[in-house]
């Protein structure tokens, strides 16, 4: 979740990259034992932050199913919304020690925005053809002459990719921004074009100050 503007996300992925199996391991184990001692119950995302000499450092606990969930389901094989529905119905999950990552997942958040200055672009959609394929999924209730609105968050469609490396996934990525057609507003998906062919991000070399170079 590094990739991020003002403190929000722009892009996502799973797993980090910067994170070795056992410190992940660690990681989980701690994560395990508070929620647990807390008796919560639910999806729910825990943050933390991590230092240049790999130290991490709890941030917060989100007690909802985050924005950024299919990326976990994508590399998980889970669905989490129909869990928590189950976990409300009464039903008993234990699956830590069965969940093991397959492949790679990242995901775009797409925002109808100025690419170059982030200001929103509401309007009417006048065309609107999402992408496709094997290990491309698409978020969305835009659609063609729907009309984006000034007073909501801007978030208009949720890109997702899946494959057996990173390497993949990036490139899964590349094809599903480049035929992916929004016309009547403007929208991030040239930034995220940008971002995902960054050497920096394609090497997995970046901080959360990556987006600073694409600001004005």
């Amino acid at each position: 979740c590094t990739i991020q503007r003002r403190h929000q996300k722009l892009l996502e992925e799973s797993p980090s990259v910067i994170m070795s199996e056992d410190r992940r391991h660690k990681m989980g184990l701690l994560v395990e034992q508070a929620l647990t001692n807390i008796g919560y119950s639910n999806a729910g995302t825990v943050e933390f932050l991590v230092d240049e000499n790999m130290n991490f450092y709890f941030m917060e606990v989100n007690t909802r199913i985050q924005v950024e969930h299919p990326v976990t389901e994508m590399v998980t094989g889970t669905d989490l919304v129909k869990l928590q529905i189950m976990i409300a119905s009464g039903a008993k999950l234990r699956f830590e020690d069965h969940l093991m990552p397959r492949g790679h997942s990242i995901e775009c958040r797409i925002n109808a925005e100025d690419p170059h200055t982030l200001v929103p672009s509401p309007g009417k959609i006048t065309s609107f053809n999402v992408p496709g394929g094997l290990g491309v999924r698409v978020e969305t209730a835009a659609h063609s002459e729907c009309t984006i609105s000034p007073y909501y968050d801007s978030l208009i469609a949720k890109v997702v990719t899946h494959a057996n490396s990173r390497s993949e996934a990036i490139k899964k990525m590349e094809r599903a921004l480049e035929t992916f057609v929004i016309e009547g507003i403007k929208t991030t998906i040239p930034l995220h074009q940008r971002i995902i062919r960054d050497p920096d991000f394609v090497a997995g070399t970046f901080s959360t100050k990556f987006m600073e170079r694409y600001l004005p």
